[in-house]
């Protein structure tokens, strides 16, 4: 029988701070990377794991036992890809050494979170942990933690949101707005963790190589994006002083709200218009194509502004007076019917107009391609 001593690092440690590519399959590989880990960084918890594995296959090789040694490794971001990564290279070393039982070898209860994995694949017949040894003393342990503190994956986790919460409050400190500061960070800390539970690190990663590379190349787009975000706060802060500065008759609570959403409404409108015009220039100028695709979104975008401002203001002018009446005369004044009437037509000529536009760009791509066909012909 086939004897694979298993190592698991689910973090990447190995490929993180040695460079060294997984799996690691044999035992001068694994004794190779656990000389450049413990040259990289001796108090990885990683490298008592990787030589327990070793001292676990010599100790079977003098025993006259058929028994190969094998480290996989995972990702930084712990998780479904880590894991992901884990069971192909699992599959991998299995393939390779011909492997019938597995004797894991774990730095903590990390690592064993993919037990599951291994024993949907091989049979194991030993699970060895490897605890170290550490000191008491304060001034021992003070060290230690100085040193986690130093780890990427410790930092990204724990120190980001501190040093975010830390500089949004000396901002609104500097701007004399303490009271306000409590609630952007309250603000900044939900993001944060909003952004953590969905896994969006990639996606506003993404965003930021875009916005560089956009900077980098002069688009456009890049520059109305940032001017629409402008716009936006703008709005915002206007919006809010106007409903804070505006008494209610009525104990509705939801008035606060419509009158807010109603000065917002031209905000976002502008916005995305100013976004429209940027991406609509890269794409003409820059890519050198023709923006038909983007015909309608100005006048999906007035549409949504007209219907929106008629609705909510109409709302807005019904609750006034409740609860002593409602009053629905709003939906069915000259404004309510100027603006819904409006933004109707305004979305029909952009859907019909849209309709013909597309059907000559494709009629015209037709030709394109028929003409590029006969030429190849």
């Amino acid at each position: 029988m086939n004897t694979l001593v298993l190592n698991v690092d689910r973090d990447d440690d190995f490929g993180r701070k040695t460079n060294i590519k997984s799996p690691i399959i044999g035992i001068d590989n694994n004794i190779d990377a656990a000389n450049k880990l413990g040259q990289t960084d001796p108090e990885d918890s990683d490298l008592n794991a990787i030589f327990s594995a070793i001292s676990t296959y010599k100790s079977l090789v003098n025993q006259n036992k058929n028994v190969e040694i094998a480290t996989i490794c995972g990702h930084m971001n712990v998780g479904i890809k880590s894991d992901e990564i884990l069971a192909k290279q699992l599959e991998y070393v299995i393939r390779e050494t011909k492997a019938e039982d597995v004797i894991l070898v774990t730095d903590g209860a990390e690592d064993e979170n993919i037990l599951p994995i291994i024993q949907s694949r091989i049979k194991i017949t030993s699970i060895q942990r490897v605890s170290v040894k550490q000191s008491r003393e304060l001034e021992d342990t003070y060290y230690r933690i100085i040193k986690i503190l130093d780890d990427e994956k410790v930092q990204k986790q724990f120190l980001l949101p501190i040093a975010l919460v830390l500089i949004v409050w000396a901002f609104f400190v500097l701007l004399d707005m303490a009271a306000s500061g409590f609630g952007a960070i309250l603000l900044t800390l939900g993001a944060y963790l909003l952004i953590r539970v969905f896994k969006w690190e990639r996606t506003m990663a993404n965003i930021w190589q875009e916005i560089k590379s956009g900077l980098l190349t002069g688009r456009l787009s890049i520059y109305t994006i940032i001017l629409a975000v402008v716009i936006l706060i703008a709005n915002l802060i206007l919006a809010f002083y106007t409903v804070t500065g505006t008494s209610f008759g009525s104990d509705v609570e939801l008035l606060p709200l419509l009158l807010f959403v109603i000065n917002m409404i031209w905000g976002i409108v502008i916005a995305g218009l100013v976004v429209i015009f940027g991406r609509v220039i890269d794409i003409y100028v820059k890519d050198k194509k023709k923006p038909w695709n983007y015909w309608i979104a100005p006048f999906s975008i007035f549409a949504f502004g007209f219907i929106s401002y008629a609705v909510f203001r109409s709302l807005y002018d019904a609750l006034i007076n409740w609860p002593f009446s409602f009053d629905i005369t709003p939906f069915f004044s000259l404004r309510f019917i100027g603006y819904a009437s409006a933004g109707i037509m305004i979305a029909l000529i952009g859907a019909i107009s849209h309709h013909y536009i597309k059907e000559i760009h494709t009629t015209e791509e037709e030709k394109l391609e028929i003409e590029k066909q006969k030429k190849l012909v």
